[in-house]
Order: structure tokens, then C-alpha cells, then sequence
């Protein structure tokens, strides 16, 4: 009789991603319906994939670029990593020398070499990004969830933090910052920023500021970088995939605080290079195209982030309109955050007893609403919430349309009903939902 093969208890533990499992459950549903002609739909807010197509002059580059296939610079080709010092110089003025750059198949590789290579804790604020949590736990590393008060804006209150920290131990810890919010869309101005450096400064925590979402704020002239305020303690992740809609390229970078002694880069070049060897070359080389500057990019930037506010400040809007549910106004990224609380005694009343089932019941027929709750935003379980992502529309032809003619702000929601058509209906599916859970009987479910 052949052996199970036995796989290591704690890659066993993990579970898939929610928001991964859900849209690739969202996306083979549609493929079933497209096949068989079924008028049949998931309204998805839970997967955050940029709708929008690869600005046409990065895809001219990789096309120019495919036939480089020998390995390359573990660190980034040097080309690309002055591209990239230039780039975040210009759009988020920081001096940035591109020695301190260190290139990854994507943030989710920058952070786990971040993770894998820095000693001590991790402090992550609550609600979060979804991928911080389990790669900590993969690592068998400590983490410990600080709570994010919605009183405070959804935001890091510095006397909180400081009282925090002086309970942890005195050896070094590092603390998350995503700046725009994932879940919430909160975006700190630098006064917040330098509040909380005063803080970081008196316990020297690191900081690791996820700025994926940074060039998608929506007035970019209030983005801070963490990397201007607190220089020393910082190390920056970003990429290509959010504000030029190129996940599927795989890059990420992270900017290394100021180290003279060279010690940090070398370790994390050693760990790239045990890890993957390089990132692919021919995405290297497109990238430089996506860092220098180009009008056709600059462009891009500012329609899509105006779309994604757009987008955001109608569908926030319109959930918060349902009685009971509180939402948070998005500044930046395709998120907002939907506490649900206020009727969650109605939802227990309805075999919904804590927020992973608040999302399991949202989920099934009839009304097949698909979010991230709970345990995958890091909730407590009694703590009913939702994270909404308002990307599930044709992000090309909304992109043409608004290039066409500008919206102005009394025909924005017209914008909104025209291109996002199964947005608008999943608020209305949403509205259905609740109301069925203020009549009393269990909901009906079918299969």
C-alpha cells in the first residue's frame, strides 16, 4: 500500500488567501455561465485587481524585451534601479539612491525577504491587507494585532501606539504601515506621519511602509512618503502592480533605510538570490520604461486614480445609505471598509453568529454578494466587517469614456451607472440582503 505523502504541519495550517479563493471562485462561475449561456452572476467586491489595461508603452517594452532570457542582477539591473530612484524622487519626493533598491517577484516576495531577514516581532494594525498575517505565520514568526479604532478615523492614534508599544519587549519589532489603507483607503498627511515617527523614534521600531497604493491617491498632492519623515527606520515596498495595473508582471521593490555600512543590502541580496536568483529579466528591462518618465504614464496615472475616487466615493456612499452599515470615505487605493455591527444582533438572530459567517452568508444564493470579512482582514470574530473592493467593471472602456469627456461632479454618478453597471447592482443586492435580515425568518437558501 503506498504512503500519504506528509507535508510539514505548519504549511499545512495555512489556508488559501480568502480573497484568492473567492475570485478564483467568482471567475470559474462566470466561466461556467459564458460556456453554457446561464444568466446567472457573483457580484465581486472581494478581489483588488486594478481593472484598468497596462499603460500601452510598458507593453511595447516587454515585447521589445522578450528575447532577453539569461539571468541577470539578483539586487535589479542597475538601469532600472536609477529608473526607479528617479521615479520615486519625482512622484513621492524622497532622495533615494539606487544602491538601497532591492527588486522582488512582486511586494508579496519583498515583504516575506523583509520578514524572513529582520529579527523581532511584528506589529500589525487591525483591519489589514490580507497577505501580512499568513506569510508571519508561514515564518513561524511572532505577530501581534493592534486594533484600529474606527473614533480615530481608522487611523494609528500616536498616544494609543506609544502605550502600545512600551508593553512590548525592548529588542527590536517592526510595525506595517500601509499608506493608502487597505482595507480602509485612510491616507495619513505628514503631520500624522510626523507625529508617529516621534513615537517609532522613542522605541525604535522599524517600519515597514506598504506604499503599493500611494500613486492612486486621489489628490496625490497630499501623499507622504513614510521614507521623508523617518528616513533611518523605514524600508518602502511598491510596484507595478496597482497604479499601472500590472500585477501579473511580478515586480515589487523595496527602498532600504540609509545603511553606510552596506550590511542590510548585502543580506538581502544573499537572501534574493538563495531565494529565486533574479526576477525575470525581460520584466526588468519593460520596467525601465514603466519608472522614466513619459507623458502617455503621467496620463494614465491621473485618469485612473480619478476613476478609482469616482468609483469609491459613489459606491461608499451608496453602502452607507443601508441602515446599519457604516462606511469609510476612500482617499486613495479601491477599497473601502463596511462595518456592519449596528445590525448584528439581527444577523445572529439569523444563524449569522460572527463576521467569517457574515461573509459566508453574503456569499450564497440567492444574492451571492462576495467580500473579505474577519479572520482575512484580521477581525476578532464578534467584530462584524467587510472589506469592499469597487473594481469589478470594464476598466478599459471606462477608461475611453472618460477620456472622451471628463465627468464633472454633477455627472459622475452617471459615469458610475454607465461603466459599473454590476457595482451598482451588488449595493442593490446588499440592500435586499439586509433587509431580509431585519424580517425575522432565516434566509431561504438554495443551492
Amino acid at each position: 500500500m503506498r504512503r500519504p505523502i506528509s507535508i510539514e504541519p505548519d504549511i499545512e495550517a495555512l489556508v488559501m488567501p480568502e480573497n484568492l479563493r473567492i475570485a478564483q471562485l467568482v471567475a470559474d462561475e462566470r466561466k461556467k455561465c459564458e460556456t453554457t449561456g446561464r444568466d446567472f452572476e457573483y457580484f465581486g467586491f472581494a478581489f483588488g485587481q486594478s481593472p484598468f489595461p497596462v499603460p500601452s508603452p510598458i507593453i511595447q517594452a516587454l515585447s521589445e524585451e522578450a528575447a532577453k532570457g539569461h539571468y541577470s542582477s539578483t539586487q535589479g539591473i542597475a538601469e532600472l534601479r536609477e529608473a526607479m530612484a528617479g521615479f520615486y524622487g519625482r512622484h513621492l519626493a524622497i532622495a533615494v539612491d539606487p544602491d538601497d533598491i532591492i527588486l522582488g517577484s512582486g511586494t508579496k516576495d519583498v515583504l516575506h525577504t523583509i520578514f524572513r531577514s529582520l529579527r523581532g516581532d511584528v506589529v500589525i494594525p487591525s483591519p489589514s491587507w490580507i497577505g501580512y498575517a499568513p506569510q508571519l505565520t508561514m515564518l513561524g514568526k511572532r505577530f501581534h494585532k493592534l486594533h484600529l479604532d474606527p473614533a480615530d478615523g481608522y487611523r494609528l492614534n500616536p498616544l494609543k501606539l506609544d502605550l502600545y508599544l512600551r508593553g512590548l519587549a525592548a529588542n527590536q519589532h517592526l510595525l506595517v504601515l500601509n499608506n493608502p489603507h487597505n482595507p480602509t483607503g485612510v491616507v495619513y498627511t505628514r503631520s500624522e506621519l510626523e507625529t508617529l515617527t516621534e513615537v517609532f523614534r522613542r522605541h525604535g521600531t522599524l517600519v515597514i511602509a506598504d506604499e503599493i497604493y500611494a500613486l492612486t491617491t486621489y489628490d496625490i498632492g497630499q501623499f507622504t512618503s513614510m521614507a521623508s519623515v523617518y528616513p533611518e527606520g523605514t524600508f518602502v515596498t511598491n510596484g507595478l502592480s496597482k497604479d499601472r495595473s500590472a500585477g501579473g508582471y511580478r515586480l515589487g521593490a523595496c527602498i532600504l533605510p540609509a545603511d553606510p555600512s552596506g550590511k542590510l543590502r548585502d543580506t538581502f541580496i544573499k537572501v534574493a538570490a538563495t531565494a529565486n536568483t533574479n526576477v525575470s529579466t525581460p520584466i526588468q528591462h519593460a520596467a525601465v520604461t514603466a519608472y522614466r518618465p513619459n507623458s502617455e504614464i503621467e496620463e494614465y496615472f491621473k485618469i485612473t486614480r480619478n476613476i478609482h475616487r469616482i468609483m469609491g466615493e459613489f459606491m461608499s456612499g451608496e453602502v452607507r445609505k443601508i441602515d446599519g452599515i457604516q462606511t469609510t470615505d476612500p482617499a486613495g487605493g479601491f477599497y473601502f471598509y463596511a462595518d456592519f455591527n449596528e445590525r448584528a444582533e439581527e444577523l445572529r438572530i439569523h444563524g449569522v453568529e460572527n463576521s467569517n459567517q457574515l461573509g459566508r452568508s453574503m456569499l450564497e444564493s440567492p444574492f451571492r454578494i462576495a467580500t473579505v470579512t474577519s479572520d482575512a482582514v484580521m477581525l476578532d470574530a464578534n467584530d462584524f466587517g467587510a472589506r469592499f473592493a469597487f473594481v469589478d467593471y470594464d476598466g478599459q472602456a471606462a477608461y475611453e469614456d472618460y477620456r472622451k469627456h471628463v465627468p464633472s461632479r454633477e455627472e459622475e454618478d452617471s459615469f458610475v451607472q454607465r461603466n459599473a453597471p454590476r457595482l451598482v447592482e451588488g449595493v442593490n443586492v446588499l440592500q435586499r440582503y439586509m433587509h431580509e435580515m431585519s424580517r425575522g425568518p432565516e434566509l431561504r437558501r438554495t443551492a
